[in-house]
């Protein structure tokens, strides 16, 4: 068997057949590609930052973010820091398109149009207004965020444009409710409580529509 390794800025070599198999628990719920699953109740992991991802994974072991689905899946035994940096590296590689490619009548293949339409993933269009809500985005979350909510992989930043809209107002209760530390520099940030029910629906409305 071919082991698929290579080695990280640090030195550190990566089994990517390992995360493979290891993306395979994964799938029940996130999907085979990472692309999470009914609408949003497990979210988009595939594409994320590495560094991000890798620092999920070690928030549940470490049962500093709870989740009852990841409990039996995030135990310090069952998950050791090569497998948390093998899925990692193994997820954020994977891309999603967000819409099926041109059909070539020549060659087409139906299993392969099959596996084609699996990855992709468009986010819905969620209510409100996208307009404001851009201008919203890029004074409040951009700098963050980064361009269109896509996040900043070297900073471990995770995308929010391509994930479920759902996810996002989740997410928002528990920052809110400090379930979840929004900023760990600054844990005490109040940001998310700013905002309105509707200035961040129409927030949500802007990134559903970044990957149109």
């Amino acid at each position: 068997m071919i082991i698929l390794l290579f080695f990280i800025e640090v030195g550190q070599a990566v089994d990517l057949e390992n995360g493979e198999e290891i993306n395979e628990i994964c799938a029940a719920c996130h999907g085979e590609f990472g692309q999470g699953g009914k609408q949003g109740e497990y979210p988009r992991i595939a594409g994320q930052p590495t560094t991000f991802i890798a620092k999920q994974l070690r928030l549940f072991r470490a049962r500093k973010r709870q989740n009852m689905p990841m409990l039996p899946h995030t135990e310090a035994r069952e998950l050791p820091d090569e497998d948390i940096l093998d899925i990692s590296i193994y997820l954020s590689q994977i891309t999603l398109p967000t819409r099926l490619p041109p059909i070539s009548e020549n060659q087409f293949d139906a299993f392969e149009r099959l596996m084609q339409a699996k990855k992709v993933l468009n986010i819905a269009r969620a209510a409100g207004n996208v307009e404001t809500g851009k201008k919203l985005y890029n004074q409040e979350c951009r700098f963050c965020h980064g361009h269109d909510g896509w996040g900043k992989k070297k900073k471990g930043i995770p995308m929010i444009a391509g994930q479920y809209t759902n996810y996002l107002w989740r997410q928002v209760h528990k920052f809110s409710n400090k379930e979840r530390i929004h900023d760990e520099d600054e844990p005490d940030d109040e940001l998310l409580k700013e905002f309105t029910h509707e200035e961040l629906q129409n927030i949500w409305a802007y990134l559903s529509i970044v990957d149109d």
